[in-house]
């Protein structure tokens, strides 16, 4: 048994990445494929079918040597039927039978779930989360996601929303969210709510400011830029970063005091500002719960960067260990 292996998907709007992973989570193999989203994504699932084939054939492997595939996936996610619904950024519009295919064209078993949920599996086995049964993972990127493991169990929820973070309110007056409500986490902690929190408060900013001058002058700028101005020192950049601290640590806060896991991890391209991020979520985090999560739940860092997704897709195959 030591010898078998897992195979890792992690499927995205621009690439498929693909890993081969032991049973102790070490990466053996990675690579990736262009996702190719023409004519309502049909050519997707055949296309990983086809990758995986030709790389099992380089490696000189074969089916029997698998426990099984595990893949992350946008969209919403039957998990009992193996398929896919609704994920516009492959252009799946329609019911799409991924498990039916994967496993006829590949004969090894095949699991899937949703894309953050299985990048919070990856950082809780073989990342931040240390492999703790009760970790949280909040991903700062184009959205904010996030995935909730509780006593060792992937949290779903009736319709599969559970672990919608980017969707708790933070500002009940604040900016409409593409779900349709006011005030979500992710209009103004991902990336583009960061550059909208800017916007918001230079209105009102008249002090001497390098990203005021900016936004003032109508040149675009991106979370990165108010991160690294802040890391300058710049007053503005340092008010508008407080500010998204502020609703990243009250949303934290209020998962410590619900859930109390062991760890909170930030990750995704927002994250990448680091420490000066985390120390700040954590302070407003610690002003928000009570003593006994304050000492027991920790803000963390993620550590695997890309491979989280691929990791994570990996660990939903070691069901199939008998």
């Amino acid at each position: 048994m030591e010898e078998k292996k897992i195979i890792g998907i992690d499927l995205g709007g621009t690439t498929v990445k693909f890993a081969i992973v032991t049973l102790e989570g070490e990466i053996q193999q990675k690579w990736s494929i262009e996702t190719n989203i023409l004519d309502e994504g049909s050519h997707i699932v055949p296309e990983i079918i086809e990758s995986i084939n030709h790389r099992l054939n380089l490696y000189e492997l074969k089916a029997d040597d698998f426990v099984g595939i595990g893949m992350g996936t946008p969209g919403s996610v039957d998990r009992e039927n193996g398929t896919v619904i609704g994920a516009y950024n492959l252009n799946w519009k329609t019911l799409q039978p991924v498990r039916e295919q994967i496993e006829a064209g590949t004969g090894i078993q095949f699991t899937l779930d949703n894309d953050a949920n299985v990048a919070a599996l990856g950082e809780r086995w073989k990342g931040a989360g240390e492999n703790n049964p009760d970790v949280i993972l909040m991903t700062l990127g184009t959205g904010v996601g996030g995935g909730i493991i509780a006593e060792g169990n992937l949290l779903h929820g009736v319709a599969g929303c559970a672990g919608e973070i980017g969707h708790v309110t933070v500002d009940p007056h604040g900016f409409e969210c593409t779900c349709g409500k006011v005030g979500c986490l992710e209009t103004v902690a991902s990336a583009t709510g960061v550059v909208r929190v800017a916007r918001q408060l230079s209105e009102e900013y008249a002090g001497d400011s390098e990203l005021k001058r900016r936004l003032d002058d109508g040149q675009d700028i991106s979370s990165k830029d108010v991160f690294v101005l802040a890391e300058q020192d710049d007053s503005f950049a340092l008010m508008v970063v407080d500010k998204v601290c502020f609703y990243l640590g009250l949303a934290c806060g209020n998962l410590g005091n619900t859930l109390n896991p062991s760890s909170i991890v930030l990750g995704g391209g927002v994250s990448a500002a680091g420490e000066f991020l985390r120390s700040r979520v954590e302070n407003y985090f610690n002003e928000y719960t009570f003593p006994q999560v304050r000492e027991s739940t920790q803000i963390k860092l993620a550590q695997l960067g890309n491979d989280a997704g691929v990791i994570g897709a990996a660990s939903l195959a070691l069901q199939f260990v008998k």
